[in-house]
């Protein structure tokens, strides 16, 4: 019979890391705010994930990356369990994850009703369309710049 692997919890939260957002591939799931919460007992390990909305179509992708990567290093027992208690947010990403996404060309999320483009930096910009390529984006253009761009809705 194999030797049971078990992993600290910060060890599972390091191979979550490594997981890149399907929608926003220059973000880790956990710099998104996704993974809520990591267990770990002998063998096995718990991620409990909050979708960015109800009906995100990357959420699979997402559980199905995670069950993928924990098992390949030997977790035996995998339980990624959706966590609708709190809505997610914006703020539950990091400062830097909210740089990368500017530096994608992706505007950041502002409570403010301004939007500076990632490209020119310029105020000077306007929404096009409430959704962008994913329900989470939005469409702007820069009429600085004459670039379109998304801005990360803010939730």
């Amino acid at each position: 019979m194999p030797a049971i692997i078990t992993y600290r919890k910060q060890e599972i939260q390091a191979l979550l890391k490594e997981i890149s957002d399907p929608e926003i591939p220059v973000l880790n799931i956990v710099e998104m705010g996704i993974v809520r919460e990591v267990t770990v007992s002998e063998g096995s390990a718990t991620v409990k994930i909050t979708p960015t909305y109800s009906g995100c179509p990357a959420m699979m992708a997402i559980e199905q990356n995670i069950q993928l990567r924990l098992a390949e290093k030997g977790v035996e027992e995998i339980n990624v369990k959706k966590d609708f208690s709190e809505p997610w947010t914006t703020d539950w990403m990091s400062d830097e994850a909210k740089e990368k996404l500017n530096d994608y060309g992706i505007a950041l999320p502002r409570k403010s009703k301004e939007c500076h483009c990632p490209q020119c930096n310029s105020k000077d910009t306007e929404m096009r369309s409430i959704f962008g390529s994913t329900p989470c984006k939005a469409l702007y253009y820069c009429n600085q710049c004459e670039e379109p761009f998304e801005r990360f809705k803010c939730i």
